[in-house]
This record gives structure tokens, C-alpha cells and sequence, in this order.
């Protein structure tokens, strides 16, 4: 398989295609499997078994470098502390190196370790059998019955919707500006005001409080999160990790509450707009950004930070500043990605834009009918087509939503259409897929309003 290259990234190599080779190649050679458990808070865990081939049989090399990327797929996609790996001492050992601290996944295990304060693991379990899948499933009652408060935290404006039995009767959005806020006291108050506001059309009576905010966030307190970039560590332990518990206390009391990661809000209210479930949202903007609805309508708790999941698995793909990983999606879907495929080549920006200026200018070129412009649009979908091949053996899905700046305009469009041309002739199997920009319905769809919904109130 792999019958399209991007024309102006001829050495991509997809993770997905070539975990399909080995796979298959294995399975010629025997039964083997190798059994991956990444675990996270709870014991919740996502348990991934491999066709494999043995240790020792000629293959260790091959078999680390393509099930190390998917041990840290893993890691980024549902979150966890402690991974476990049956049927390869090979590949345990060498994880174990990794991520130790000042090995090559030292961001990884740092940042795993702060989301979930635990230690990190890894360590071989001769008896895989005994793993027991434990997946979390978080209901979403999509209720919209009594008097409820949905809030949307984002990066320039706060948006809050005041809902009553199912009717918005109150919307607002307040710009704020909580990345350059070093004083936890300014989000904590803006967050409250929103609240207030919204109560105010309520008739003081709240039954339940829905949550949509950029970040990390496991029972309700903030791990990681952008809109707390500039807050001090030993303020961020004691004032953001529980902002929205103490601000839903000291406004409402004691009631029924959710927070949510703002991208799966994003992708149940697609679901909602879509009147369907199985959806992955997916962002282009400044990263790349994600949510995840089952098809049950559920969120299941995972990260979803497919900026860090690898994507390519040529070496000398472009390397991510933050994590030091190579070809992962950050630098793939989003105006990263667009940007790289420009550079790379030879296009000259002005001096001192910055990327979200950048991207515009290839926008307008691209607009004007400019064919090096138009090209990178096709390359980033013909790098989506095989990258969602490879997130399908992860997530069950029937619907991708593509957003963010990057898909604005005609760019957009190019994206999906060479995304589904591609995806349907070199995965006729996943055909039920379908991969499309939201349409009116779905925009109408407001995040706040979304977020109203997730509360039981039962």
C-alpha cells in the first residue's frame, strides 16, 4: 500500500502503513503477539495487542523501532503512567531505557508523571493473559432539562450560556487573556463573573454546571493547561488544580458538575450537529487538537494529544521543539505543517511574521490560485488520509470533523477532498468513514451550550 506521496515531502513514510507490514509479515512466520497495556488513573487502561515476531529471531531491531511508536501512540492518545508490555522482554528493556529520566522519552515520562503524579513504569509481564482490559466510560446524559450553565474557557474570550429545559435563554462571550495572566486570581475571578452572569437569567436557581476548558483535566482539577501557562508551579498546586471546583462551590454551592477537555466538547457538539456518535474532531490551529465521542455518545477520558502521537517514521522528519520527537502530528495539522512544507521548499516569508501570519499568507496565495500553494493543502491531505487510517486502529469511528484555522477557506476544502480520494482508495475497508468540514447544523451547535449538557442532574 502507499500509493501517494505528498509532493513536497516525497520521503514521508506513514506509521500506519508500515505497521501494517510488519504485522503481516509476522503473522507469516507464526502466532506470536505482543500485548501493550498502557494504564492510567483508576485503573482505567487500553490494552493493544500485536502479531509479532519473537525475540531473538532477527527482528528485534525492527520490532522496537515500529511498537516504540505505538507504545507512545498510546501513551498520547489515552494517557498513562505505567505501560506493560507481554510477549517481548526485548522491547520492555529497551522502553525501560527510553523512558527512564535523560532517556530519549524524557518529556514523555515527565509530563505523564505531572499529569497523573505517579512514578512512571514500565516493566515486562511474563503472564500477558492476566492483563484485564478496564476502559473508562464517561456518560454524557445530553440533558438539557432544569436550569443549567455551560462554560467555555478558551484562549482569547470566555463564552457562557444560561439554559432552561432545553432553550438558551442567555448566551455571552467576555474577552480575557489567560495565557499572559501570571496571577491565578485573575482567572479564578474571570471564571466566577461568567457564572454570575449566567445565574442572573437562571433566577438564582442552578441545577447543574457543564465545563469546556483547554487543558488536562482528571476529576475535575486542571493538570496541564495553556490558559495557566504563566501561573508558578507552586501557585498552579494551589490555586488551579481546583479553580473550577472551588469556583463552582463558592458560586452555586453543592451541585452536579463536569469539566471537560474543550476539544471533546468540540466533538460532542459535533455529535450533536451531526445528530450521530463515533466522531473525532480534529483542529488545525496553533497545534493540533482533539476530542473524541464513542459510539455511544460517551467520552471516554483519554488525552487525545495526537500532537505528540507519531505520525511518520522517517528519520529525518521534522522534529518538535517541545517534546524533541520526530514526525509527530503537531508538525503535520497545523499551521506547523503547513508552514514546513513551505519552507522546506524554498518559499522565503518575510522576516518577523508569526506562524498564524505565515499560514495566511500561503491562504491568500492558495486563494489567488497560486499552484506551490494549492500543493500543500493536497500534501496535508494526502498526510491525513493515511494518518486516519492509523488513529481507526485506535478509536472506533464513523465521522471526522476537521476545524481550525488551517482548514478556513479553500485550503479546507482541499484537505478533505484529497483526504477522502486518498482514504477511499487505499482503505476501501474503512469506507464507512466519512471525513468532512462541520456544515451549518453542526457550526450552530454552541460549545457553552454543548458543555450545559453533559451534567446528570439525576
Amino acid at each position: 500500500m502507499k500509493k501517494y506521496a505528498p509532493k513536497l515531502d516525497p520521503g514521508f513514510r506513514p506509521i500506519g502503513v508500515e505497521l501494517d507490514d510488519y504485522v503481516a509479515r509476522a503473522k507469516k512466520e507464526g502466532k506470536h503477539e505482543i500485548t501493550i497495556c498502557v494504564e492510567r488513573n483508576d485503573g482505567y487502561n487500553y490494552i493493544y495487542k500485536v502479531p509479532a515476531f519473537k525475540d531473538n529471531t532477527g527482528h528485534d531491531e525492527e520490532t522496537i523501532l515500529i511498537l516504540e511508536r505505538v507504545v507512545k501512540t498510546l501513551l498520547w492518545l489515552s494517557g498513562g503512567f505505567k505501560v506493560i508490555i507481554g510477549g517481548s522482554k526485548v522491547l520492555a528493556d529497551e522502553l525501560k531505557k527510553q523512558y527512564s529520566y535523560g532517556g530519549k522519552r524524557d518529556f514523555d515520562t515527565h509530563f505523564m508523571e505531572r499529569v497523573y503524579e505517579e512514578k512512571f513504569e514500565v516493566r515486562y509481564e511474563r503472564c500477558p493473559g492476566k492483563l484485564k482490559e478496564n476502559k473508562e466510560v464517561i456518560e454524557v446524559q445530553g440533558d438539557l432539562s432544569g436550569h443549567r450553565i455551560g462554560f467555555d474557557a478558551g484562549g482569547s474570550d470566555r463564552k457562557v450560556s444560561a439554559v432552561i429545559d432545553g432553550k438558551t435563554v442567555f448566551a455571552t462571550e467576555t474577552v480575557w487573556n489567560p495565557k499572559t495572566n501570571s496571577n491565578p486570581q485573575y482567572h479564578y475571578d474571570g471564571i466566577v463573573d461568567s457564572f454570575k452572569k449566567a445565574k442572573e437569567h437562571l433566577g438564582g436557581r442552578v441545577d447543574a454546571v457543564g465545563i469546556s476548558s483547554a487543558g488536562i483535566y482528571i476529576n475535575k482539577k486542571a493538570m496541564v493547561a495553556s490558559l495557566f501557562i504563566k501561573v508558578g508551579d507552586e501557585d498552579f498546586q494551589k490555586y488551579v488544580k481546583d479553580i473550577y471546583i472551588r469556583a463552582v462551590h463558592d458560586t452555586f454551592g453543592d451541585i452536579p458538575f463536569t469539566v471537560a477537555n474543550d476539544g471533546d466538547v468540540a466533538a460532542l457538539a459535533g455529535a450533536r450537529g451531526l445528530k450521530d456518535n463515533g466522531v473525532l474532531g480534529i483542529a488545525m490551529g496553533t497545534s493540533e487538537a482533539v476530542g473524541y465521542v464513542d459510539l455511544n455518545g460517551n467520552l471516554r477520558g483519554y488525552l487525545s494529544e495526537l500532537a505528540f502521537v507519531p505520525v511518520d517514521l522517517n528519520p529525518k522528519a521534522m522534529v518538535d521543539e517541545w517534546s524533541g520527537d520526530y514526525g509527530c502530528g503537531v508538525k503535520y495539522f497545523s499551521q506547523d505543517g503547513v508552514i514546513k512544507l513551505a519552507e522546506d521548499n524554498g518559499f522565503k516569508f518575510e522576516e518577523g511574521l508569526t506562524p498564524a501570519q505565515k499560514l495566511k499568507v500561503i491562504q491568500k496565495l492558495n486563494d489567488e490560485g497560486d499552484e506551490f500553494a494549492a500543493q500543500i493543502f493536497t500534501d496535508i491531505g494526502i498526510y491525513l488520509a493515511y494518518t486516519l487510517a492509523y488513529y481507526a486502529k485506535f478509536y472506533e469511528i464513523k465521522h471526522v470533523l476537521l476545524m481550525g484555522r488551517v482548514v478556513s477557506g479553500k485550503g479546507g476544502e482541499q484537505i478533505t477532498n484529497t483526504c477522502n480520494k486518498v482514504f477511499k482508495e487505499e482503505y476501501p475497508h474503512l469506507a464507512h468513514i466519512t471525513v468532512a468540514l462541520p456544515d451549518e447544523a453542526t457550526r450552530r451547535v454552541g460549545q457553552s451550550e454543548t458543555a450545559a449538557s453533559m451534567p446528570s442532574v439525576k
